[in-house]
């Protein structure tokens, strides 16, 4: 059994127990969290899919922790112009464990 959520304009798959990475969301440890735009459903039952959502579905999660990710280093140069620049950023994201899929 599995779900295809759609979250900020990012679709990820959720399958019931296991813990999924997403972009940063607000809340606190235990927090439960609702996906309510489900584009595909797959149960013992069969396959449904949504135009766009499937209705009636919706994912229960719970927030696990933030994080931030590695870190990506930006460097840009300009040969013979004494232009050169080093920059970093790390993104940060959110880590939810999968309870059940409502449908």
């Amino acid at each position: 059994m599995y779900a295809m959520v759609e979250d900020r304009g990012k679709q990820y798959k959720m399958v019931p127990g296991e813990t999924v990475v997403i972009d940063l969301l607000d809340g606190e440890s235990g927090t439960e969290i609702r996906f309510d735009k489900v584009l595909v459903v797959r149960t013992d039952a069969g396959m449904r899919t949504g135009e766009p959502y499937v209705s009636g579905v919706a994912v229960v999660t719970e927030l696990v922790d933030h994080f931030r990710g590695v870190k990506i280093v930006i460097g840009k140069y300009k040969r013979r112009k004494n232009y050169n620049r080093k920059n970093g950023h790390r993104q940060p994201y959110t880590r939810v464990r999968v309870k059940e899929i409502v449908a």
